[in-house]
């Protein structure tokens, strides 16, 4: 495919902290909204920005992988900042301030990108690791590896790693 043909964005999103997955949800919805094929790849850290918020845990998962669930966050409205975090006030004020501004919650941001047909692909590598079953991710997503994100983003003209 000649480079001028090229019309896709692709992005790693590794980082579960609310800032930097507002700015990946930010760019992906932008890039579609400028009818750019959009891929996000979400892995490690990433995929808790898909965690369902209240999803029982199952009985199948090992002690190693109920630790890591307990740990990590639940979904959007569960993230931390990157800095200030402040024991969580830092995110309280992040979003109202957000609103204050009109600006679209990082849940909203979600929807809008699925509705923009963004593909969201969760990492079955890191789901694998961190003990994540698909019923604990939000509906609508694709799991693939990384061989599946090489291939997209080769046939892009865009590649981020947020």
């Amino acid at each position: 495919m000649a480079e001028e043909e090229k019309n896709g964005t692709t992005m790693i999103v590794f980082d579960g902290d609310l800032d930097k997955a507002m700015a990946s949800f930010i760019i992906a919805t932008g890039a579609a909204a400028m009818g750019k094929q959009v891929t996000m790849f979400f892995t490690f850290w990433g995929l808790n920005v898909l965690r369902k918020e209240n999803v029982k845990s199952s009985s199948e998962k090992t002690f190693m992988e109920k630790m890591f669930e307990k740990m990590m966050p639940r979904g959007p409205g569960k993230l931390k900042l990157s800095k200030m975090n402040y024991g969580g006030m830092g995110p309280k004020m992040m979003k109202k301030m957000m609103k204050n501004h009109n600006v679209s919650s990082l849940q909203e941001m979600i929807e809008m990108a699925q509705d923009l047909d963004v593909k969201m692909v969760a990492c079955t590598m890191s789901m694998d690791v961190m003990g994540l079953k698909e019923e604990e991710l939000i509906d609508g997503l694709e799991y693939a590896g990384v061989a599946s994100y090489l291939s997209e983003a080769e046939e892009a003209n865009i590649n981020l790693f947020v």
